[in-house]
């Protein structure tokens, strides 16, 4: 270069030219670096970490022993969605303790809370039980009384033995064989074109009702219709079509009892869960909800027979054993 040539230098002010065939990436100026932004799920949880009112504090949690499994998952998360808070704004002094306080005020509360909806559901249930009972029972003994003294009346007085032995003995043939018709409809139907009603039944119930319940109002139609029929009309068919529905009517009140209250305990019954047989019956139920016999025993009064057709025996017993065991804890808990 000559002394006379100019060195042509942009001024030191004036920003960098940029070339559109060249990276200048590197040529740029480095940003400031911003805070980074906190979710407002996690400034929700800094604040219940963080400003714990000190009444929350005090409190001592009170979860019962057999709710610690459930509980296990849920506090789990908490503290994983609380963990990235904690990273942003510093562990200070007691935050632990204090997190840890708050989810167990929080479990706590949401345990109380299940627990009353629970006790919601079992007494509606319980009254809607105790009502359909007294409503049927009251009724079949009215029909009966009003059915043979009608008779008695009608005969001048003589009593129609023929058509009592028949209508007390249909009743019982009725009870007996509802048990064989529950098991044929519970395999045939149930677990196979109303699979969509019945489905209700082996999943976790929401509320005090299902959607099997239905099956329960199925049934009580025929006993209604044959208990009119035999109670307008005189005769020996009449007599026993009354006894037909009145069996049917005594097994659906002791299916209820035994089904819904012993095995599902969607209300309490009292000694008859102290009754060895209604143990064994309950147990071979509980077993028929695990699906290990393929779905081995369908009927319910004579389950443990049908266990024992299929080598289900040694499992019968595990299965009662367990109930027997987890009555006890939860006997001691109370």
């Amino acid at each position: 270069m000559t002394s006379g040539a100019k060195a042509h230098s942009p001024p030191a002010s004036s920003p960098a030219r940029v070339c559109p065939l060249v990276n200048n990436s590197r040529f740029a100026r480095p940003r400031a670096r911003r805070a980074p932004r906190v979710p407002h799920s996690y400034m929700a949880v800094a604040r219940l970490v963080v400003i714990t009112p000190a009444v929350l504090l005090g409190r001592t949690a009170r979860v019962s022993p057999s709710a610690v499994p459930r509980l296990r998952p849920i506090v789990a998360g908490r503290r994983a969605v609380a963990a990235p808070t904690r990273a942003v704004l510093g562990d200070g002094a007691g935050v632990g303790g204090e997190e840890d306080a708050v989810v167990a005020v929080v479990e706590e509360d949401a345990v109380a809370r299940r627990a009353a909806r629970k006790r919601s559901e079992r007494r509606t249930y319980l009254v809607a039980a105790v009502m359909s009972s007294l409503g049927f029972t009251s009724m079949a003994a009215a029909a009966v009384y009003y059915r043979f003294a009608w008779q008695m009346e009608a005969g001048g007085g003589d009593v129609p033995a023929t058509e009592m032995v028949g209508t007390f003995a249909l009743s019982v043939g009725a009870a007996v064989g509802m048990e064989f018709w529950a098991r044929w409809a519970h395999r045939a139907l149930w677990h196979a074109s109303l699979w969509h009603m019945h489905e209700s039944h082996h999943r976790p119930r929401d509320g005090p009702f299902e959607l099997n319940d239905v099956f329960a109002i199925a049934n009580a139609a025929p006993a209604i219709s044959l208990l009119a029929y035999g109670l307008l009309n005189r005769g020996l068919l009449p007599g026993l079509c009354f006894g037909a529905g009145l069996g049917i009517t005594l097994f659906g009140m002791a299916y209820m009892f035994v089904h819904d209250g012993l095995v599902h305990r969607r209300f309490p019954v009292g000694p008859i869960e102290n009754v060895p047989y209604f143990r064994r019956v309950a147990a071979a139920h509980q077993i028929h909800h695990t699906d290990k016999f393929e779905g081995v025993p369908y009927g319910l009064f004579l389950g443990p027979k049908e266990l024992e057709e299929v080598g289900g025996t040694e499992e019968l017993e595990k299965e009662i054993k367990k109930r027997i065991k987890r009555k006890e804890a939860m006997d001691a808990i109370r």
